[in-house]
C-alpha cells in the first residue's frame, strides 16, 4: 500500500497471472529459459517532459522528472502478441561517475501510480549517495493510471461502498454484503476492460519490470518497493534472480502477497498500532479524549457504537474505523486523528474532508488482488472468520475478514501464485517497522522465514507504515543507505531500537 494513502483499507472490502511456458513455482534455473526471458530485449527509449499533473506535490525533484512509455506483451505466453503500454519515469544520477545503475521503485498498492514516486523520495530525503549512485525508476503498473488502465465501471455510490463496506455485526449482515460483492465482481469481469482480467497480476507486473530493465539496457536492477510493492519485489526476484541486483522491501507483505490472510492480518496491524495513539491522546488533554490510554481507547468503541446508531455529518461507525486506521499509518498524523475524533464526539463536521480514491485505483487494486490467489468463495467461511475476528480484533476484526468481490471473481486463472522461496543470491534487505497496521510485522516475519539466506531483516522499534527514508530511525536508515549504496548488509537480522521524538 502506498504510504500516502493506505489503498489496503480502502479496499479491504475485496480484498494467476500469465504463464511463462512453466509453472510460475519453477526454480530459478528453469526460469531462466522461460519465454518472457528470452524476449526481453533492449528497446529505445525516449525520454521527455512527463505529464503536468505527474509532478510530486512536493515538487523539489519534479523538474528533472523524464517520463517515456514502453509496449509490452498483454500475455507473455504470447510476447508478439497484443500488446499494452507501461508509463515510467527517470530521475537521472547527477553523478554519471559515480551512477552504480537503475533503481526501479514501487510505492505499494496494488493500484496506486508510481510515475511521480522517484521525485517523492528525493523530496522527501532520499540520501544525497543513494540519488548519485541510480537513476531512480518509477513507472505506473500495468492496469493502473497512466499506463493502458482498466476498469470495473463503479458508480459513485459503488465506490464509497467497495470503500467502506458497512461492519458486519451478525452473519446476516455478511450474507447481505456479499450480493454487492457479487454485483461487483460481475462489472469487472464484464467491463470495457475484461480482457485484461487474466493477465493483471502481480506476476505479470515483475516481468514488465524485466521488460523496462531490457529496455534500459542494463543486465540488472536494483529495487526499492514499500508496502504490496515488497510483494511485487519478492515476486520479480523470485521469477529473475539472476537479474536482481541489490533488493530493498520496506513495510512486508507475508509471502503470499494480499491475500485472505493479509487482508485479516490488518486488524492485528491496528491492535497492534493503536496503543501509540492512545499515549498520544492522552498526553494531549486538549482533545479532551481521555487522560489514560486505557480512557481513549474506551473513547474509540463509544465513538463507533454512537457513530453506528447515528452518523455525524455522513460519518458513521464503518468510516470512522476505517479513517483510524488510515490515520495510523504515520506519527505525523496523529493530531489530524485526534482532531477528528473531537469534533466527531462533539457532532461537528470533520475539519478536512476524507480522500476518496479514483475508480481505477479501486478497480485495479480488484484486479490485481482477486486475480493473484483464490479466495473462500461461500458466504458461510466469511461469517465464521468474521466471528472470529470481531472477537479477536475488535476495532477492525469484522471489517477486514467480511466477504468481497473476491469471494466471486471468476476462476480461470492462467497460472498459480508464484512461490517466494530461497533460491536465488543472497541479495535481499527487509526493513520493517515493529507495529506496522498495514504490513503487521507477523506478515514479514513470514517473508523472512520464506528466503531464508537469501534476506536478512532489519526492524525499526517504531510505529507506522513505512521505514525509509521516511522514518527516524537512523539505524534503519542507514542499514539501507548502506546495502544500496555499498552493499553492505547486516551478517544477520538486525533489531533497531527506538530512538527518542523530535
Amino acid at each position: 500500500m502506498r504510504r500516502s494513502l493506505p489503498l489496503a483499507l480502502a479496499a479491504t472490502a475485496v480484498a494467476a497471472t500469465a504463464i511463462t511456458g512453466v509453472s510460475a513455482v519453477a526454480t530459478p534455473d528453469r526460469a531462466a529459459a522461460t519465454p518472457d526471458e528470452a524476449a526481453a530485449r533492449p528497446d529505445t527509449v525516449e525520454w521527455g517532459p512527463c505529464p503536468e499533473k505527474t509532478a510530486s506535490p512536493l515538487k523539489a525533484d519534479s523538474p528533472r522528472l523524464q517520463c517515456a512509455t514502453l509496449e509490452v506483451p498483454l500475455d507473455y505466453r504470447d510476447p508478439d502478441g497484443r500488446q499494452i503500454e507501461i508509463a515510467i519515469s527517470r530521475l537521472a544520477s547527477k553523478e554519471p561517475s559515480k551512477r552504480r545503475g537503475v533503481l526501479l521503485t514501487n510505492p505499494g498498492g496494488p493500484g496506486h501510480a508510481g510515475l511521480d514516486y522517484p521525485a517523492l523520495l528525493a523530496a522527501s530525503g532520499l540520501p544525497r549517495k543513494v540519488l548519485d549512485s541510480y537513476d531512480v525508476i518509477g513507472f505506473d503498473p500495468r492496469g493502473v493510471g497512466r499506463s493502458t488502465p482498466v476498469t470495473c465501471d463503479l458508480t459513485p455510490e459503488q465506490l464509497n461502498r467497495v470503500n467502506f463496506p458497512p461492519y458486519p455485526h451478525t452473519a446476516a449482515d455478511v450474507a447481505r454484503e456479499a450480493g454487492n460483492a457479487r454485483t461487483v465482481a460481475k462489472q469487472c469481469a464484464t467491463s470495457r476492460t475484461a480482457w485484461m482480467l487474466p493477465h493483471t497480476t502481480t506476476a505479470n507486473t515483475a516481468r514488465d519490470m524485466d521488460r523496462i530493465r531490457a529496455a534500459l539496457g542494463e543486465p540488472k536492477l536494483s529495487y526499492l518497493g514499500g508496502s504490496y510493492g515488497t510483494y511485487l519485489g519478492a515476486v520479480y526476484t523470485t521469477l529473475f534472480p539472476e537479474r536482481s541486483d541489490r533488493i530493498t522491501l520496506d513495510s512486508n507483505l507475508g509471502p503470499g502477497g494480499y491475500d485472505v490472510t493479509a487482508k485479516r492480518l490488518f486488524a492485528r496491524g491496528m491492535e497492534n498500532r493503536f496503543p501509540d495513539f492512545a499515549a498520544f491522546a492522552a498526553a494531549h488533554p486538549e482533545y479532551g479524549l481521555g487522560t489514560t490510554p486505557q480512557r481513549v481507547t474506551a473513547k474509540f468503541f463509544d465513538l463507533a457504537e454512537r457513530l453506528e446508531r447515528k452518523p455525524v455529518h455522513g460519518i458513521d461507525g464503518t468510516v470512522f474505523r476505517g479513517m483510524t486506521f488510515d490515520l495510523l499509518y504515520s506519527d505525523a498524523t496523529m493530531s489530524s486523528l485526534a482532531g477528528n475524533w473531537q469534533a466527531l464526539d462533539k457532532g461537528r463536521p470533520l475539519p478536512s474532508k476524507l480522500p476518496e480514491p479514483p475508480e481505477n485505483t479501486l478497480a485495479s487494486n480488484l484486479y490485481v488482488m482477486c486475480g493473484d490467489s483464490r479466495w473462500p468463495g461461500t458466504v458461510r467461511e466469511y461469517q465464521r472468520d468474521v466471528a472470529v475476528d470481531r472477537l479477536r480484533y475488535p476495532m477492525l476484526g469484522g471489517f477486514t475478514a467480511n466477504i468481497g468481490p473476491c469471494a466471486f471473481w471468476p476462476d480461470k486463472r492462467v497460472e498459480p501464485p508464484v512461490r517466494i522461496g530461497d533460491r536465488g543470491p543472497s541479495n535481499v534487505l527487509m526493513v520493517q517497522n515493529e507495529r506496522d497496521p498495514g504490513t503487521p510485522l507477523a506478515g514479514a516475519r513470514e517473508l523472512r522465514r520464506a528466503f531464508g539466506k537469501r534476506a536478512t531483516m532489519v526492524t525499526a522499534d517504531q510505529g507506522g507504515h513505512g521505514v525509509y527514508p521516511f522514518g527516524r530511525n537512523t539505524c534503519a536508515n542507514d542499514a539501507v543507505t548502506a546495502f544500496l549504496t555499498a552493499g553492505q548488509r547486516p551478517s544477520r537480522d538486525l533489531a533497531c531500537a527506538a530512538e527518542p521524538s523530535e
